[in-house]
């Protein structure tokens, strides 16, 4: 077992000088030093289109070329399968109004309440645009589970797509999504998972996951702004997105609407590569990432712990979803008589980054009955030490006291 050193991890963080505890990293993690000088040095340099003729050339197509291997090794993927877009929601959009092309009247393709909007807007237009049918499965409202059979118990043999969250940005509740993988495609449908809240705190497994498709931002694990989505690249030959006439039309490529940001990718795989060196130790990139991102979730866990155990003991605070589950380390709550944007407020003022609201996870939050106002999320990222959670802690004794 490997010890995770998160002192040393935080002295690779600039944005940590300015002194605030951050607790928003579920909609953005700060950025190690190593990835500010990816950008800035491709920035720097001599970049073209890609090719093989000059240096500029060239050097474009190796920073793809390694962009796209990070990311293969970082979701036990395969290069070849690796597509760049400008956000998840971008590449999800893009590929609802792909697949839709083959959906009508009668189709059906089904969503969860649990799931970021942006893994259920794309299909419901989508399934809109084509006269399919859009299903909904529930969450439990006091567990915040997922269950299995909340989504097997809408599958049948018109199921053309079954969309749903890795872990929950709201909850951090994890569905079992291998088993629902399993009667998703016993049904004969595709299965496209959101992973853009579980890659940042567990390592990985696209194949291991039964994921068609799969989602992640870079920014949400310490890189840039960009979205990633991976798939076998064999299915992706059979998907035909619209495109430029002179595009490429070889895949991943034809996913890729114009010119990538080199920039950023090459900011991705510095990324990768630092999750990967979160830990000494040697081995391949995916080998290192495996122990690195075990030592990671464990350091994580055990600040989530932490927090939900203070959160416990303070009057007035209640939490949803259920503590020590399998979550991530994610803990959504509101102030007895307090307004979420109060509480966000009266944190800031005592440097503690923890933001309210329902962050996109808009089904999710309704369904909880808090409405479009949600509540205070608080999330743990590689930098947060006990420190933090106990000067989260802190400020709410003050406030409810």
């Amino acid at each position: 077992m490997t010890t995770y050193d998160v002192a040393k991890v935080r002295t690779r963080f600039p944005a940590l000088e300015e002194g605030a505890a951050h607790f928003d990293g579920p909609g953005g993690s700060q950025v190690p030093d190593a990835v500010a000088d990816a950008v800035a040095a491709t920035l720097r340099s001599a970049v073209a289109n890609r090719g093989s003729r000059t240096a500029a050339e060239r050097r474009a197509d190796e920073i793809v070329i390694a962009a796209r291997t990070a990311m293969a090794d970082l979701l036990a993927g395969t290069p070849a399968g690796i597509v760049f877009g400008r956000s998840m929601t971008q590449l999800t959009y893009d590929l609802a109004r792909a697949l839709a092309k083959e959906w009508g009247p009668g189709d059906e393709v089904v969503v969860t309440r649990l799931d970021h909007d942006a893994n259920i807007r794309p299909w419901v237009h989508a399934a809109e645009a084509r006269g399919a049918t859009v299903r909904w499965a529930d969450f439990d409202r006091e567990s915040g589970e997922l269950h299995v059979e909340a989504v097997a118990g809408l599958l049948g043999d018109r199921t053309r797509l079954v969309a749903v969250t890795g872990a929950s940005n709201l909850l951090g509740t994890r569905p079992d999504v291998p088993a629902i993988a399993e009667r998703v495609h016993a049904a004969g449908a595709l299965l496209f998972v959101d992973g853009v809240h579980l890659t940042p705190h567990s390592l990985v497994d696209v194949g291991a996951l039964g994921a068609d498709f799969f989602a992640c931002s870079p920014y949400k694990f310490l890189g840039p702004h960009l979205g990633v989505l991976a798939a076998d690249p064999g299915l992706l030959e059979r998907v035909h997105p619209d495109k430029l006439l002179p595009a490429t039309d070889a895949v991943p490529e034809r996913f890729e609407l114009g010119t990538l940001p080199y920039e950023l990718l090459a900011g991705t795989t510095a990324a990768v590569d630092f999750l990967a060196g979160l830990v000494p130790g040697d081995g391949s990139r995916r080998e290192r990432l495996v122990r690195s991102m075990d030592a990671l979730e464990r350091h994580e866990q055990a600040m989530l712990e932490r927090l939900d155990g203070g959160l416990a003991r303070i009057p007035g605070v209640r939490r949803y979803g259920s503590p020590g589950r399998g979550r991530t380390p994610t803990a959504l709550f509101s102030v007895e008589g307090v307004d979420s944007a109060e509480i966000c407020e009266f944190l800031a003022a005592r440097g503690v980054n923890a933001p309210a609201g329902s962050f996109y996870a808009l089904e999710c939050s309704r369904w909880l009955g808090l409405g479009d106002a949600g509540a205070v999320r608080a999330g743990i990222a590689p930098y947060t030490d006990e420190s933090d959670v106990d000067r989260l802690l802190k400020a709410l004794d003050e406030l409810t006291s």
